[in-house]
């Protein structure tokens, strides 16, 4: 990426998760003054609110790596501000001001559903979202009440599952935990590594049924009944001892099709319909069966994804922001380009990465890729443009604006103040790591509104 000089140039970078952190750290190596706007007041984004708690050297790590992009001295970062139709300012605003590029890396802040009877239950119907920020202290969501009742059915079977399944297990120590999923044995997405932490609360009886009840369907299109089960059991070695008696399942072949207790406002059940699995070229889908059971539960929690905020101000297709299906600035064959398909054109100077580019693709590693192969992409189309104006009348009209709203806004300086608020705290506590949960905390330590007198 060296080589270029984008001095002349201003790059807006929306969000400060891994992806928009990487591809700002691109930028300023290569001279362009970068202004990072992040909706939270803590920059990190999934990776300080999307790891599970107890990952702290992980976290750690990646600390100190976003640090040390904040310290450069072209990166200017503005916390505590909301991009979108409905935020502090709009990508309208952001173009009008005079930035070269704007790079879009926010995540996945919209919520996928399956869009069954039962869904909007008030008490015990939860998005991953939810209980993976709630535990992790990310405001408002950390205030958030939420039911974790006894017995609970989580729905899809990745990484985010385990999380959640862990939780439930090691921390709520709930009765049962059910893991359901649309496909078979052979199709977990969870790590390995994952599964040490519930692997011996793994009903193990209850595995070999469903293996068993899946074999013929697995035989039918070549899929290897008992390899499968030996993926799921290579943790087994590494077990991390149980600290409940939960009982954690695994309920395959099983479509969601309606979340039982609307009458009541509280969830009495999961209604599944069988599925049986077809080859489609190189890909297995799930086919509906018709015949239907219930599973007695009283929450579900759905792992099936994120989708990205239809209020942005990007078009949205299939949960995501729309890419250019040809576009002028490749990098590895992926399209970064923001595209409006009515107009049927790119939208000049906009480009898309991490989730907001592909929702739910992985953690902290794909991230930081795909904002450096979006900066790479940055690089080529700056090429092609001269400078809109010189970053400091640029970076004028940022804090003129941002000044007028009447909010606090955090930015670097502010920063060391809450790291040094949260590690005192942690100390006096005995804690590994603390964190305030809610943003006035968070804004009280750093000076920037009074504590609340009573």
């Amino acid at each position: 990426m060296q080589g270029q000089s984008l001095e002349p140039y201003t790059i807006a970078v929306v969000g400060a998760g891994p992806a928009g952190f990487f591809a700002s750290r691109q930028f300023a190596e290569n001279g362009a003054k970068v202004v990072l706007f992040n909706r939270d007041i803590k920059p990190g984004g999934l990776a300080e609110y999307g790891i599970y708690p107890d990952k702290i050297k992980m976290k750690e790590g990646l600390r100190k790596q976003f640090q040390q992009i904040l310290d450069m001295p072209n990166v200017t970062y503005f916390g505590n501000v909301v991009i979108g139709k409905k935020g502090d300012l709009k990508l309208d605003d952001l173009q009008a001001m005079g930035f070269d590029v704007i790079v879009v890396t926010a995540g996945a802040q919209g919520t996928k559903w399956l869009g069954i009877p039962g869904e909007t239950i008030p008490k015990g119907v939860y998005h991953a979202k939810d209980i993976v920020y709630h535990y992790n202290k990310l405001p408002p969501y950390s205030q958030n009440e939420i039911f974790i009742g006894r017995r609970v059915a989580i729905v899809g079977v990745g990484n985010v599952m385990m999380d959640i399944a862990r939780y439930c297990i090691r921390e709520k120590k709930v009765d049962e935990v059910i893991a359901v999923a649309r496909r078979g044995p052979a199709e977990v997405k969870f790590d390995k590594k994952e599964m040490e932490y519930v692997i011996a609360n793994l009903d193990l009886d209850t595995l070999d049924e469903e293996i068993r009840r899946a074999k013929p369907i697995m035989l039918a299109i070549g899929q290897d009944p008992d390899e499968a089960k030996a993926n799921i059991l290579v943790a087994m070695p590494r077990a991390v001892p149980p600290v409940s008696r939960t009982r954690f399942r695994f309920d395959f072949l099983a479509a969601p099709t309606r979340i039982l207790g609307e009458e009541k406002g509280y969830v009495t059940g999961l209604e599944i319909e069988d599925t049986t699995l077809v080859k489609v070229r190189d890909d297995t889908r799930a086919k509906l069966l018709g015949s239907r059971r219930n599973l007695y539960v009283d929450t579900v929690i759905f792992c099936i994804g994120d989708k990205v905020d239809d209020d942005f101000g990007l078009p949205v297709q299939w949960n995501e922001f729309v890419k250019s299906p040809t576009p002028q600035f490749p990098v590895d064959e992926i399209s970064y380009e923001a595209y409006d398909p009515e107009a049927g054109k790119s939208i000049q100077g906009v480009f898309v990465a991490g989730w907001s580019r592909k929702a739910s693709s992985g953690l902290v590693g794909i991230a930081r890729k795909d904002g450096e192969r979006c900066a790479a992409a940055v690089m080529q189309y700056l090429q092609t443009v001269s400078p809109k104006a010189t970053p400091a009348q640029v970076l004028d009209q940022v804090r003129e604006r941002l000044n007028s709203l009447g909010k606090p806004v955090v930015t670097q300086q502010h920063l060391p103040l809450l790291v040094a608020a949260e590690r005192a705290k942690a100390a006096e506590l005995g804690l590994e790591d603390f964190k305030f949960a809610t943003n006035e905390e968070m804004l009280q330590v750093m000076g920037l509104i009074e504590a609340a007198t009573t």
